[in-house]
Formats: C-alpha cells, structure tokens, sequence
C-alpha cells in the first residue's frame, strides 16, 4: 500500500511522542510512513520530502518538532498538502512554549493546524478526519472511535 500520511520528526528523539500519531492511524487502517527529517540538520531532505510528497501519494503531512520547531512551518511553505504542526517539549525546550509559538504563529498563506503540546494522537485523528473526506469506510471508523469515547466517559461519569 502507498502510504497517505507521512509523520516526520526533527530527530529521532521526537518519536516516543510521534509514535501516538502512527499507533491511532494504525487503528484507523490507514497506511503512513514515518521518518527523521530535520529542518536544520538535513534541509536538503527536508526540501525533497516536502516537494515529492503529493507525488508519492502522501496526502497529510503531520511535522512534529521541539525548541525552534521550524519543520512544520518549512514544510508547510514548500508542499502543497495539508500540514499538522506537533509542538514537542524537549530537552531545551522552554516549557514547550517556544515550540508551540513556532509552529502557530504562521504567516498568511502558509497555514500549519497546530495540535496541543506532545499530542500527536490529536494530529493523527485530525489526519485521518481529513482523508476521511473523501472516505466514506474511513469516516466510519471515526464516527465509531467518537461513539467509543463518548461511552467510555459516559461509564466512567457515575459516581
């Protein structure tokens, strides 16, 4: 299968928190891929990755990043599908604000959907609502995982 979502990170530190994004589309069935692409690091990767991506068949690019977090952005800047911005708290990070505001505060015309801090699951669901779109089994599964947590909480709220 061709993968449709890519998951990329600035380093492979990121993937304990990435890998929330890869586990929920796994349950969902949809096809992904996952790679370490660093906008400072390796640019020229960066570059390649998000000009061939639509090409290759990916269809949501879900970036997560800490510290100056600029490989959402980048990323966003250079392909033409959908990009979800994963702000991570790292080592260096200043409480996780620092990649929260990179990652958020994009230009007009560069538009990167930013996902709470280290929540990758939310931008792997979010992935999925959009390629569900145009899916009609896929949106079921959705609708079915909201009725899942919908239950849950509603078990789980007696007291």
């Amino acid at each position: 299968m061709i993968a449709k979502v890519g998951i990329i990170m600035g380093s492979k530190s990121d993937l304990p928190v990435m890998q929330d994004a890869a586990d929920i589309l796994k349950q969902f069935g949809v096809e992904f891929e996952i790679n370490v692409v660093s906008a400072h690091r390796t640019p020229e990767k960066m570059y390649t990755y998000a000009k061939e991506a639509y090409s290759r068949g990916i269809k949501v690019i879900i970036a997560g990043a800490g510290g100056a977090a600029h490989l959402p952005g980048m990323v966003a800047a250079i392909s033409s599908v959908p990009v979800i911005g994963v702000p991570v708290k790292s080592s260096n990070s200043i409480d996780g604000w620092d990649s929260i505001l990179s990652i958020l505060q994009m230009p007009n015309g560069v538009p990167v959907a930013t996902v709470a801090l280290n929540a990758a699951k939310n931008a792997g669901i979010l992935a999925a609502q959009i390629l569900a779109s145009a899916d009609d089994e896929l949106m079921q599964k959705i609708i079915n995982y909201k009725e899942e947590l919908r239950l849950h909480v509603e078990k789980n709220s007696i007291i």
